[in-house]
């Protein structure tokens, strides 16, 4: 384990636990660095929510729900993360049944599904985390890296939201070859405008299309008929969606 991000996590869990939140009873998220060494060192930031009763019940373990952000968010200052999705609702006051973890890609770069599953590794390996129930979410950009790490290590996931996003065809013939199971069992619910003009419909269209054909069942895809490229503000305002991810458990 990177030792810097082990310190970082202790004095997250420690501040936590001595209860360093406002007085007002409003959610935190705090701010950490991840690094690892795939093909070159790469180093990555993210906000991190435990929820509010994850030390009163120090036996229990939590889902995790892991959120991409969209390419406007990317950079080096995390406050960015909160500019839309479950940290902005976090730092609005909405307290959540997960985990959070919500990472911020690099400038000029693109989701790396190495890097995320190592950071997921590492929470995997120093918080409570249900492996069971842990859920993946994302944004235009973190819409396709939802498709993306979702569809091709769909063993790792109980449900995704990808958020007009979209991917290729091959990934899920290939998972479908590979981990059949897996992904059948997997959770899929995708959202797009239907006037977005920025990713066009067709790419969510063509994913849940491409499911289908491999025989997967539980697909859904939500049309909003008026929305353009913002179809996430509806999306994650909607408790439905919190509470469907949480219907769905990795076998």
């Amino acid at each position: 384990m990177n030792t810097r991000v082990s310190t970082l996590l202790g004095l997250a869990m420690l501040t936590v636990g001595l209860g360093a939140e406002p007085k007002s009873g409003a959610p935190m998220q705090t701010p950490h660095t991840f690094s690892k060494t795939v093909q070159q060192k790469l180093s990555i930031g993210y906000l991190l929510y435990l929820p509010e009763d994850y030390e009163k019940k120090a036996g229990e373990k939590f889902p995790l729900l892991m959120f991409l952000h969209g390419a406007g968010e990317r950079g080096d200052k995390l406050d960015a993360v909160t500019r839309h999705g479950p940290p902005k609702l976090i730092k609005a006051g909405k307290h959540m049944p997960f985990i959070v973890v919500s990472p911020q890609c690099p400038t000029g770069s693109r989701w790396d599904n190495a890097v995320l599953l190592a950071l997921l590794d590492e929470l995997g390996a120093t918080l409570r985390v249900d492996s069971k129930r842990v859920y993946l979410t994302g944004l235009s950009m973190g819409g396709y890296g939802t498709w993306s790490l979702g569809i091709e290590h769909c063993e790792r996931f109980a449900a995704i939201a990808p958020i007009c996003g979209g991917g290729e065809f091959i990934k899920v013939y290939v998972a479908s070859t590979a981990k059949g199971p897996a992904l059948q069992s997997l959770g899929i619910w995708a959202f797009h405008g239907a006037k977005d003009t920025v990713v066009l419909p067709g790419e969510s269209e063509r994913m849940v299309e491409a499911l289908k054909k491999m025989g997967h069942k539980d697909t859904r895809l939500h049309m909003y008929p008026d929305a353009s490229h913002d179809s996430w503000t509806a999306t994650y305002d909607n408790p439905k969606l919190y509470e469907w991810f949480l219907e769905h458990r990795r076998q």
